[in-house]
């Protein structure tokens, strides 16, 4: 299917390739690690110098650069260094689940709760190697597994297996303190938590497209976990008001802590489903919550639920082609709901982690066509890519888009040496293209028909 349509577009061998060489940079973790500054509470120079201490402490003095960006500055950039080819396998064994891999690939320690199988023996204090079961088969509490696993690096167990396994043991807590990742990224457990947001760099952009100014309403149709609700906020100053929507009744408290902890006050968190947010006639009560009356906000961000084909690190990409056809009625759902909320004159930023045709310049093609009120925008700043052909737009249309393809760029591991021979320039014009897949589209809506 995803194929299908690229093939219109290019030609079938050049698709084929094009698909294994995405898989292949999909299943490596980006190759920086970035940082927003709540630039609310603190200066990019203050954290930067912060930061810079702590890195050193972490990596034992080992000089790893950050990095300032030029056009987003409310970032900082650390390069990651790996895959690291010379690492000595141990005899005992640790398994984790996919998701925990991910993490350990981008800088975390092994936490309890991601830890599915070790060597019969391991005690506290054991020098382990970590790999992810990246096919979800290994049972728990296994002694041993001889599935398909990706070997993540070695560390310290700070529990014996029994500990972890027992019917009373911990349930949460760090299992295996990493030493020797594959991937050297810092950790930032606790490190300068109301000072720095992890976000990927697209992720970042997409805030800085929407361009709130304080004392505007705001909306954020899918706002869970909340970096890209905290970072309007921050550009708004904490002035005006970000309602934040999520269907999800857990991931709206991580909404009101990340909130919290960054000290933000005008954003409003709401348990709600956004295909059903617009309200037609005025309620009685005067609750500030959804639904919404029809053109009730000066600026929209539809971060939109999606077959997440951009994420990274990603080593099996499991989903059905029902699960990712799926998305596109949910996306014009959503879509439609945030057209009519959306007063004239106002902004809607639409914006995916994926990179299927069909959940992005598609969506962008059908939406011109069904609300002719909607007008493309420049995108400023613009540091990805231009759209993809194949869904009929123009060619002047395609460059107002913004498209990230982690496959846009030669995949070669950094190691110290090579990034202390590296220009500063160059590391960002990597940085730039080595992040997530994403994609964004800007629209201004011109008259309420």
């Amino acid at each position: 299917f995803f194929h299908f349509q690229l093939i219109t577009a290019l030609g079938t061998q050049e698709v084929e390739s094009k698909y294994q060489c995405l898989l292949s940079h999909l299943s490596h973790p980006p190759g920086f690690t970035t940082v927003r500054v709540n630039t609310h509470l603190a200066s990019v120079k203050h954290v930067k110098k912060l930061l810079f201490e702590e890195i050193q402490k972490q990596f034992k003095g080992l000089c790893v650069p950050v990095l300032e960006h030029p056009k987003l500055q409310d970032i900082l950039l650390i390069p990651v260094i790996g895959p690291r080819r010379d690492l000595k396998k141990h005899a005992s064994e640790v398994i984790v689940g996919a998701q925990c891999g991910y993490a350990v690939l981008r800088g975390a320690h092994v936490y309890v709760p991601g830890i599915v199988s070790t060597s019969r023996f391991m005690k506290a204090g054991d020098l382990v190697s970590v790999y992810s079961d990246i096919e979800g088969k290994c049972k728990r509490g296994a002694k041993e597994f001889e599935g398909v696993k990706v070997f993540l690096g070695n560390g310290i167990s700070e529990l014996s297996r029994s500990e972890i396994f027992s019917s009373g043991g911990p349930l949460n807590g760090m299992g295996i303190r990493m030493i020797e990742p594959v991937y050297l990224s810092p950790s930032f457990d606790n490190v300068l938590p109301s000072h720095l947001f992890l976000q990927n760099l697209p992720s970042v952009v997409v805030s800085h497209i929407l361009n709130p100014q304080p004392g505007e309403r705001i909306l954020d149709m899918c706002a869970a976990p909340g970096g890209k609700t905290t970072h309007l906020a921050t550009l708004m100053h904490d002035q005006g008001e970000v309602i934040a929507m999520d269907k999800i009744a857990n991931k709206v408290k991580k909404i009101k802590q990340n909130a919290e902890l960054l000290q933000l006050n005008c954003i409003k968190a709401f348990c709600y489903d956004g295909t059903k947010a617009l309200s037609v006639e005025k309620r009685e009560d005067e609750q500030e919550g959804p639904p919404f009356l029809p053109e009730s906000f000066d600026r929209i961000l539809l971060d939109a639920p999606c077959s997440g084909m951009g994420q990274r690190p990603n080593m099996a990409y499991s989903s059905t082609l029902k699960e990712v056809t799926s998305y596109q009625p949910l996306q014009r759902k959503l879509f439609t709901v945030a057209t009519k909320l959306l007063k004239p004159g106002g902004v809607l930023v639409y914006s995916t982690c994926t990179i299927t045709l069909s959940e992005n310049e598609e969506q962008v093609a059908w939406a011109l066509k069904t609300f002719p009120c909607l007008q493309l925008q420049p995108q400023e700043p613009h540091i990805g890519g231009e759209g993809m052909r194949g869904a009929g737009l123009s060619l002047d249309q395609l460059k107002l888009l913004q498209r990230f393809d982690p496959s846009a760029v030669t995949l070669q591991g950094m190691d110290i040496n090579s990034l202390q021979d590296s220009r500063e320039d160059d590391l960002i014009s990597l940085a730039n293209k080595d992040c997530i897949g994403f994609f964004i589209a800007k629209f201004i809506k011109l008259n309420s028909k």
